[in-house]
Protein backbone atom coordinates (compact mmCIF):
# COMPACT_ATOMS: atom_id res chain seq x y z
CA UNK A 1 0.00 0.00 0.00
CA UNK A 2 1.18 3.36 -0.92
CA UNK A 3 1.28 6.84 1.00
CA UNK A 4 -1.05 9.57 -0.41
CA UNK A 5 -0.64 13.17 0.17
CA UNK A 6 0.16 14.28 3.64
CA UNK A 7 1.73 10.77 4.45
CA UNK A 8 -1.65 9.12 4.54
CA UNK A 9 -0.92 5.61 3.61
CA UNK A 10 -3.40 4.69 1.10
CA UNK A 11 -3.38 4.19 -2.54
CA UNK A 12 -3.79 7.73 -5.01
CA UNK A 13 -7.71 8.58 -5.29
CA UNK A 14 -8.53 7.50 -8.99
CA UNK A 15 -10.21 8.87 -11.69
CA UNK A 16 -13.50 6.16 -11.28
CA UNK A 17 -13.72 7.76 -8.09
CA UNK A 18 -13.54 10.76 -8.23
CA UNK A 19 -16.14 10.92 -11.16
CA UNK A 20 -18.31 9.13 -8.72
CA UNK A 21 -17.76 11.69 -5.96
CA UNK A 22 -18.35 14.38 -8.54
CA UNK A 23 -22.19 12.98 -9.43
CA UNK A 24 -22.93 12.50 -5.78
CA UNK A 25 -21.91 15.84 -5.00
CA UNK A 26 -24.50 17.22 -7.54
CA UNK A 27 -27.08 14.73 -6.23
CA UNK A 28 -26.84 15.08 -2.77
CA UNK A 29 -27.41 18.07 -0.34
CA UNK A 30 -24.56 19.22 2.18
CA UNK A 31 -26.34 21.96 3.99
CA UNK A 32 -24.75 21.72 7.21
CA UNK A 33 -21.39 21.91 5.43
CA UNK A 34 -22.25 25.25 3.72
CA UNK A 35 -23.24 26.72 6.69
CA UNK A 36 -19.17 27.06 7.41
CA UNK A 37 -18.86 30.71 7.05
CA UNK A 38 -15.89 31.53 8.42
CA UNK A 39 -12.20 30.48 9.13
CA UNK A 40 -10.34 30.79 12.43
CA UNK A 41 -6.45 30.33 12.70
CA UNK A 42 -5.14 29.33 16.38
CA UNK A 43 -2.94 27.22 18.20
CA UNK A 44 -4.09 24.39 20.73
CA UNK A 45 -2.28 22.64 23.03
CA UNK A 46 -2.70 19.06 24.43
CA UNK A 47 -4.50 19.51 28.20
CA UNK A 48 -1.95 16.74 29.76
CA UNK A 49 1.43 17.91 27.98
CA UNK A 50 1.26 22.02 27.32
CA UNK A 51 4.43 21.74 25.54
CA UNK A 52 2.87 20.41 22.82
CA UNK A 53 1.49 22.82 20.23
CA UNK A 54 -0.20 22.40 16.82
CA UNK A 55 -1.52 24.96 14.68
CA UNK A 56 -5.23 24.14 14.22
CA UNK A 57 -7.05 25.63 11.35
CA UNK A 58 -11.23 26.60 12.49
CA UNK A 59 -14.05 26.28 9.81
CA UNK A 60 -17.06 27.09 11.94
CA UNK A 61 -20.83 27.37 11.50
CA UNK A 62 -23.52 28.90 13.91
CA UNK A 63 -25.84 27.01 15.66
CA UNK A 64 -27.22 29.71 16.59
CA UNK A 65 -25.24 33.14 18.26
CA UNK A 66 -24.30 31.93 21.04
CA UNK A 67 -22.99 28.71 19.66
CA UNK A 68 -20.83 27.90 17.23
CA UNK A 69 -19.33 24.66 15.65
CA UNK A 70 -16.07 23.79 14.10
CA UNK A 71 -14.48 21.16 12.08
CA UNK A 72 -10.66 21.37 12.80
CA UNK A 73 -8.21 20.94 9.70
CA UNK A 74 -4.08 20.79 9.82
CA UNK A 75 -3.76 23.74 7.21
CA UNK A 76 -6.64 25.47 4.87
CA UNK A 77 -4.73 23.31 1.52
CA UNK A 78 -7.12 21.14 -0.32
CA UNK A 79 -5.44 17.76 1.14
CA UNK A 80 -5.79 19.01 4.93
CA UNK A 81 -6.64 16.49 7.56
CA UNK A 82 -9.29 16.83 9.80
CA UNK A 83 -7.64 16.39 13.04
CA UNK A 84 -10.72 17.34 15.64
CA UNK A 85 -13.68 19.32 16.63
CA UNK A 86 -14.49 22.61 18.90
CA UNK A 87 -17.77 23.76 20.39
CA UNK A 88 -17.55 27.75 21.20
CA UNK A 89 -20.43 28.95 23.44
CA UNK A 90 -21.04 32.27 24.98
CA UNK A 91 -20.38 32.91 28.71
CA UNK A 92 -24.14 32.83 29.85
CA UNK A 93 -24.49 29.54 28.84
CA UNK A 94 -20.70 28.68 29.87
CA UNK A 95 -22.14 30.06 33.73
CA UNK A 96 -24.88 26.91 33.71
CA UNK A 97 -22.45 24.28 32.89
CA UNK A 98 -21.83 22.13 35.99
CA UNK A 99 -18.86 22.43 38.23
CA UNK A 100 -17.17 19.07 36.98
CA UNK A 101 -18.13 20.46 33.48
CA UNK A 102 -16.16 23.21 33.37
CA UNK A 103 -12.40 22.08 33.77
CA UNK A 104 -13.30 20.78 30.05
CA UNK A 105 -13.72 24.44 28.57
CA UNK A 106 -11.12 27.14 28.16
CA UNK A 107 -11.17 30.43 27.56
CA UNK A 108 -10.24 32.50 24.21
CA UNK A 109 -9.74 35.97 25.97
CA UNK A 110 -5.82 35.84 25.88
CA UNK A 111 -6.29 34.48 22.23
CA UNK A 112 -7.75 36.57 20.70
CA UNK A 113 -6.19 39.79 22.84
CA UNK A 114 -2.73 38.55 22.02
CA UNK A 115 -3.13 38.49 18.19
CA UNK A 116 -3.12 34.52 18.51
CA UNK A 117 -6.50 33.82 17.26
CA UNK A 118 -7.21 35.18 13.77
CA UNK A 119 -9.61 35.24 10.50
CA UNK A 120 -6.72 34.31 7.72
CA UNK A 121 -7.35 37.08 4.94
CA UNK A 122 -10.09 39.03 6.38
CA UNK A 123 -9.83 42.88 6.69
CA UNK A 124 -8.83 44.34 10.31
CA UNK A 125 -11.79 45.83 10.72
CA UNK A 126 -14.16 43.23 9.49
CA UNK A 127 -12.07 41.00 11.74
CA UNK A 128 -12.13 42.59 15.20
CA UNK A 129 -15.55 42.92 15.01
CA UNK A 130 -16.51 39.14 15.34
CA UNK A 131 -13.47 38.71 17.45
CA UNK A 132 -14.53 40.96 20.20
CA UNK A 133 -17.31 38.63 20.81
CA UNK A 134 -15.27 35.54 20.27
CA UNK A 135 -12.68 37.05 22.72
CA UNK A 136 -16.27 36.81 25.55
CA UNK A 137 -16.44 32.85 24.79
CA UNK A 138 -15.30 29.23 25.80
CA UNK A 139 -14.29 26.51 23.32
CA UNK A 140 -14.49 23.26 24.44
CA UNK A 141 -11.97 20.96 22.26
CA UNK A 142 -10.97 17.39 20.92
CA UNK A 143 -8.38 16.62 18.65
CA UNK A 144 -8.43 12.84 17.08
CA UNK A 145 -4.94 13.43 14.95
CA UNK A 146 -2.23 13.43 16.75
CA UNK A 147 0.24 14.88 13.74
CA UNK A 148 2.51 16.58 15.79
CA UNK A 149 4.19 13.82 16.65
CA UNK A 150 4.03 12.26 12.80
CA UNK A 151 1.21 9.92 13.24
CA UNK A 152 -0.09 8.90 10.07
CA UNK A 153 -3.55 8.09 10.91
CA UNK A 154 -5.60 9.22 13.94
CA UNK A 155 -4.33 6.52 16.37
CA UNK A 156 -5.61 6.33 19.94
CA UNK A 157 -8.15 7.92 22.05
CA UNK A 158 -9.27 11.63 21.54
CA UNK A 159 -7.07 14.44 23.20
CA UNK A 160 -8.87 17.36 25.33
CA UNK A 161 -7.26 19.85 24.01
CA UNK A 162 -6.59 23.66 25.40
CA UNK A 163 -5.39 27.61 24.95
CA UNK A 164 -2.81 29.62 25.58
CA UNK A 165 -3.71 31.84 28.40
CA UNK A 166 -0.84 33.90 29.04
CA UNK A 167 2.86 34.96 27.54
CA UNK A 168 5.79 32.77 27.28
CA UNK A 169 3.81 29.04 26.65
CA UNK A 170 3.78 30.11 23.03
CA UNK A 171 6.67 28.41 20.79
CA UNK A 172 8.56 31.24 18.83
CA UNK A 173 9.65 29.07 16.06
CA UNK A 174 5.52 27.79 15.56
CA UNK A 175 4.33 31.44 15.98
CA UNK A 176 7.34 32.71 13.68
CA UNK A 177 6.14 30.18 11.12
CA UNK A 178 2.52 31.35 11.15
CA UNK A 179 3.04 34.91 11.31
CA UNK A 180 5.30 34.26 7.91
CA UNK A 181 2.79 32.03 5.78
CA UNK A 182 -0.45 34.22 6.88
CA UNK A 183 1.81 38.08 6.63
CA UNK A 184 0.46 38.41 10.05
CA UNK A 185 1.98 40.18 13.00
CA UNK A 186 1.03 39.05 16.29
CA UNK A 187 1.92 41.96 18.28
CA UNK A 188 0.28 44.27 15.90
CA UNK A 189 -2.09 42.72 16.48
CA UNK A 190 -2.40 42.98 20.26
CA UNK A 191 -1.86 46.90 19.80
CA UNK A 192 -4.90 46.87 17.39
CA UNK A 193 -7.30 44.42 20.14
CA UNK A 194 -6.15 46.19 23.58
CA UNK A 195 -9.21 47.46 24.26
CA UNK A 196 -11.12 44.64 23.69
CA UNK A 197 -12.13 42.42 26.63
CA UNK A 198 -12.93 38.87 28.08
CA UNK A 199 -16.13 37.40 29.82
CA UNK A 200 -18.54 39.65 31.90
CA UNK A 201 -17.69 37.71 34.52
CA UNK A 202 -14.02 37.26 34.35
CA UNK A 203 -12.48 34.18 33.53
CA UNK A 204 -14.16 31.89 35.36
CA UNK A 205 -11.66 29.75 37.75
CA UNK A 206 -12.68 26.42 37.22
CA UNK A 207 -11.86 26.67 33.03
CA UNK A 208 -9.22 25.79 31.46
CA UNK A 209 -8.83 22.53 33.05
CA UNK A 210 -8.91 24.18 36.77
CA UNK A 211 -5.10 25.22 36.44
CA UNK A 212 -4.13 21.39 36.43
CA UNK A 213 -3.02 18.70 33.44
CA UNK A 214 -5.83 16.42 32.21
CA UNK A 215 -5.26 13.06 29.78
CA UNK A 216 -8.24 11.25 28.45
CA UNK A 217 -7.99 7.71 29.87
CA UNK A 218 -10.00 4.19 27.84
CA UNK A 219 -11.11 1.83 29.95
CA UNK A 220 -12.90 -1.54 30.06
CA UNK A 221 -15.80 -1.44 32.26
CA UNK A 222 -18.28 -4.02 33.13
CA UNK A 223 -22.00 -3.37 31.61
CA UNK A 224 -25.04 -3.93 33.36
CA UNK A 225 -26.76 -7.14 33.16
Amino acid sequence: MSASAGGVPGDPTPLSTTLTENLTGAIQSFAPIYRIHQHLCAIHLYADDMTRQVEAHHFCSHVNEDVRQCLIFDSPEPGARLIGVEYIIAEPIFLTLPDEEKPLWHSHEYEVKSGLLFLPGVPGILERRDLEKVAKTYGKTFHFWQVDRGDELPLGIPNLMMALTGDGQLHKDLAQGVEKRYGVSFEKERESRAYMSGPDHGIHPLANGAGKRWKMELREVNPPP
